[in-house]
């Protein structure tokens, strides 16, 4: 699952390091963690004198600033100790979970990493609600039907969705991650742009190591530290998994009834009503007005039936007390009705292309259909760099839109909104090449 994406001042351990470095050199010992690249003289040995001073080897500054990151974050990962000391955890977990502990260097690259490019909710589906991932995850469904049975029993969660999510977050466990979750986490708390949130995280992760639930060899997962097969960070593991089979332990690396239990009782707990779908491809009567196409406008399915909307099958809508139009690829795409179940979902990833690849999914393993509308397909995804620019044209002409990020957000998407109102378009909010030309031109 993903995180929410926290800012804080960088390297503070790090520079106490090398301050610390500079003044004890030639006495201080090497890391006990190895560099990627070992040091020029890496047994700390002075060289003989020489009355010609040779200079040194091209690689010493490199090796020099390896040693002083080593030693920052041992220095980091000791002052943790003493939090985690402090907050209860005890001295042999401190020991399995530190002594060998590794920076990941490669982890940071990952979460520094801003995609240039961006996917259409058409091409999302496509990589993800795949032919073969649907017969699998229908084999996978007749395989653990008795475990996803008891958590539907106990939960209200349908056996499909709990496998979509499954499908969805590791390829029913093909592929779930391979990155040691202590170092991963510690890495980012050292790295300091998510600071408090990964010494939360990894806090947490100390505490299940300290329950008993999982040894640190086999607590591995995504390099931004989420676990097991269907993907929980370390506080949502504390809060929602549970012990499906009865062994003592919460296991959602190996054990399927700890896996399909867990998933059930998060979204239970994040607002899952039994009984009721996530949603329901619409159609939508002539002269909708698709700025009430939003998440934030909910209303009982009876407005929306008097409003004229109609389920695509002809049957009956989901009686939803407070559903909400969607239109993912604007006003040319398919509508969507959606409820309290596709807000669940979102709990477990906030992105509506993954709620809806989940439904999707969970509604083809279920015999149901696919997607009936055709999607815009001639139409782009704006890049990073084309959102950035659209966002500042929006603000530059007087639709604020927010600080420019390059990512659609609620305001962006208001601003445009506004934008496509003044000029006579359908205000569907969804950004197009089109619309960034017409909002640059003079």
């Amino acid at each position: 699952m993903r995180q929410p994406d926290f800012s804080s001042p960088r390297f503070t351990g790090l520079a106490l390091a090398m301050l610390t470095a500079a003044l004890l050199a030639g006495c201080a010992s090497a890391p006990p963690v190895a560099p990627s690249q070992p040091p020029a003289n890496a047994t700390g040995a002075r060289p003989a004198a020489s009355p010609t001073p040779t200079p040194p080897p091209a690689t010493a500054p490199a090796a020099t600033d390896e040693a002083a990151l080593q030693q920052g974050f041992a220095q980091w990962v000791a002052d943790f100790r003493t939090t985690a000391r402090a907050a209860g955890i005890s001295e042999a977990t401190l020991h399995g979970a530190f002594d060998d502990v590794q920076y990941l260097p490669r982890v940071i690259e990952l979460d520094r990493a801003q995609p240039e490019f961006t996917r259409t909710v058409w091409d999302y589906l496509d990589g993800t609600v795949t032919a073969q991932r649907v017969a699998q995850g229908q084999d996978k469904l007749q395989q653990l039907r008795s475990e996803t049975d008891a958590a539907a029993q106990r939960y209200g969660v349908p056996p499909a969705i709990v496998i979509a999510i499954w499908g969805m977050e590791s390829n029913y466990g093909s592929n779930y991650g391979s990155t040691p979750t202590i170092d991963a986490l510690a890495t980012l708390g050292f790295d300091g742009r998510r600071a408090d949130w990964a010494r939360r995280e990894l806090l947490a992760a100390l505490k299940i190591l300290d329950n008993g639930d999982i040894d640190r060899a086999h607590m591995i997962g995504s390099w931004a530290g989420a676990m097991g097969q269907t993907q929980f960070l370390p506080s949502n593991f504390l809060a929602y998994a549970v012990d499906g089979d009865g062994d003592g332990r919460r296991d959602i690396w190996v054990s399927m009834a700890d896996v399909t239990a867990s998933t059930a009782n998060f979204l239970s707990r994040s607002g899952w009503q039994a009984g009721m779908p996530w949603g329901v491809e619409v159609q939508l009567p002539a002269g909708f007005d698709v700025a009430r196409a939003d998440a934030g406008i909910r209303q009982p399915t009876a407005q929306w039936v008097a409003e004229g909307l109609r389920a695509m099958d002809g049957q009956v809508l989901p009686e939803f007390a407070d559903g909400s139009v969607l239109l993912l690829a604007g006003a040319r795409g398919p509508a969507f009705l959606v409820g309290p179940n596709f807000r669940a979902i979102l709990r477990y990833n906030n992105s509506t292309s993954y709620a809806l690849a989940v439904g999707l999914l969970a509604q083809r393993l279920s015999g149901g259909p696919g997607v009936q509308a055709p999607w815009p397909r001639d139409l782009q995804a704006l890049t990073r760099s084309q959102l950035l620019a659209l966002q500042a044209a929006l603000n530059q002409r007087g639709f604020a839109s927010g600080e420019p990020d390059g990512v659609m957000g609620p305001a962006t998407r208001e601003g445009l909104r506004r934008y496509q109102r003044s000029v006579g378009l359908a205000a569907d909010g969804y950004p197009t090449l089109d619309l960034l030309q017409r909002l640059q031109q003079p």
